[in-house]
């Protein structure tokens, strides 16, 4: 059993990912197996002390936030923050709430989420690299994807529940907002200063013109600014609806959003910045409108962007002399390295099986003497080359078919209801989220509990999202979803 860096969630074996460091080649601290390993207790009290949906949703939102990214692999089982949440959860359901279990009825569109989980089994298969490697991968993304989806599922797919989950990422937010001030301030250091060792690139940190963009204890620094742009995204429009208290840590909720934008801002993050003002964008004018034309444009570029970069129509040359001219050359040079690179793995995906190359970095290029000579950053190129076109197309299904239900199901022009203002932000952010994938590999499992949640949301035949009460049901959900009242009021 030996503990080290995270990996890239797709990527195996960990000898492929040249990302990760550690301080002086050291582990890190006693902290580490101390955290990872006891955090199911944790969940476990949280499940005894908190209403049960409030316990899973601070399970999820403060271990993603705060346990170290690092990874013990124990048999078939590799052991991150991800797993140990998800453990915990399903462990505190089995003393405390075993009634969940019973009422989950597996349907359709849960195929393509099962189909997902066990595309790596048929990599492994197809590239004769025999049933254990299958089922290590398939245990692996089942783990990644799988688990987060059934919690989702079977605690989230109720409009209170999803308040509680949305209000509690919203906090989630304003604690991180002091955490990421200190690492602009300092440079990221808070990992290595609690756990013992950097779990980034420390040079990726680096912003033009000088500063820092803050990891805290996520894997990456975009991953910490796609996390502060959910909450100003849930935030902003539960406040536009009336569906946020009015005070957050005893300061009013429209100051507290506000320093919660100026914090966003000041990381630096341009993609995640456009991300966000489309989401919003798409949010408003399609509530206004009563439309789902916009949303159903957000679905689509993944598909024009995967069509036009594997059959080598576009080769992202335009695009990157545009951010060159306007923006930043250096952020130039980086985008079409990136292009550059999928180019070359898009190549050897080709040569591969309709399942892709499998793991052990098979799906890579490199030169004689066995060097890695490409870089693998988006999502999706990853799974092209591993799981070969049936796994990306599951991949993009997966993660897009909950927005289309939720489209579906719910008139736009209900989103600013109580019961759906924060189910609208999750499903447009999945719809983001995608995109993201096409240039990064980010993946939340908190991410995949909105899929979850709104797969069982719009399947739920008998759920009502009528506001007669208004006021009544705020107040009953802010009950039921924050007993803590000296944090929220």
């Amino acid at each position: 059993m030996m503990c080290q860096a995270e990996p890239l969630p797709s990527a195996y074996p960990q000898k492929f990912v040249n990302y990760k460091y550690t301080m002086g080649g050291a582990p890190g601290n006693i902290l580490v197996p101390v955290t990872l390993f006891g955090f199911p207790a944790v969940v476990m009290f949280l499940f005894k002390k908190l209403e049960h949906r409030q316990a899973a949703a601070t399970a999820y939102v403060a271990g993603w936030m705060f346990l170290p990214v690092a990874e013990y692999n124990i048999f078939l089982l590799h052991h991150t923050k991800t797993t140990v949440i998800a453990i915990g959860i399903l462990l505190s359901v089995n003393f405390f709430d075993k009634e969940r279990t019973s009422n989950f009825k597996f349907g359709v569109f849960d195929i393509p989420m099962l189909l997902w989980c066990t595309a790596p089994f048929f990599s492994s298969i197809f590239n004769d690299l025999g049933p254990y490697d299958g089922l290590s991968q398939t245990l692996y993304q089942t783990i990644q994807w799988g688990l987060p989806y059934y919690i989702g599922r079977i605690y989230f797919a109720e409009p209170e529940a999803l308040k509680i989950l949305a209000t509690t990422i919203v906090l989630g937010g304003v604690i991180y907002i002091p955490f990421c001030w200190v690492e602009m301030i300092i440079s990221p250091q808070l990992h290595r200063m609690t756990y013992g060792f950097h779990q980034h690139n420390f040079l990726q940190t680096l912003r033009d013109g000088g500063g820092f963009r803050p990891m805290v204890y996520m894997d990456h620094g975009l991953m910490t600014s796609m996390w502060m742009m959910l909450a100003i995204f849930l935030g902003s429009w539960l406040y536009y609806c009336k569906c946020l208290q009015k005070k957050i840590f005893s300061v009013r909720a429209d100051y507290v959003l506000l320093m919660l934008v100026f914090t966003f801002i000041m990381m630096q993050s341009q993609g995640a910045i456009v991300l966000l003002i489309i989401g919003v964008m798409v949010l408003y004018f399609s509530f206004k409108l009563k439309k789902i034309v916009l949303l159903v444009i957000l679905l689509i570029p993944p598909y024009l962007y995967i069509y036009t970069r594997v059959t080598g129509i576009w080769d992202g040359r335009n695009l990157s002399d545009f951010v060159a001219e306007k923006f930043s050359p250096t952020r130039a040079q980086s985008l079409q390295f990136r292009f550059d690179n999928e180019t070359v793995l898009i190549v050897k995906a080709m040569e591969g099986t309709f399942f892709g190359w499998g793991g052990f970095g098979r799906s890579r290029v490199f030169n004689d003497k066995g060097k890695d000579l490409t870089v693998a950053d988006g999502l999706w190129i990853i799974t092209l080359g591993q799981n070969g076109i049936y796994g990306l197309m599951l991949l993009v299904f997966s993660i897009q078919l909950p927005a289309i239900l939720f489209m579906l199901r719910f008139k736009p022009g209900e989103w600013n209801k109580i019961a759906l203002a924060g189910p609208a932000v999750m499903a447009i952010f999945l719809a983001l989220s995608m995109i993201d994938n096409l240039l990064n590999a980010m993946i939340n499992p908190i991410y995949t509990l909105f899929s979850g949640a709104l797969t069982g949301m719009a399947l739920n035949n008998s759920l009502s999202i009528d506001d007669n009460s208004e006021t009544t049901e705020i107040q009953q959900v802010a009950a039921t979803a924050l007993p803590a009242t000296r944090f929220i009021a």
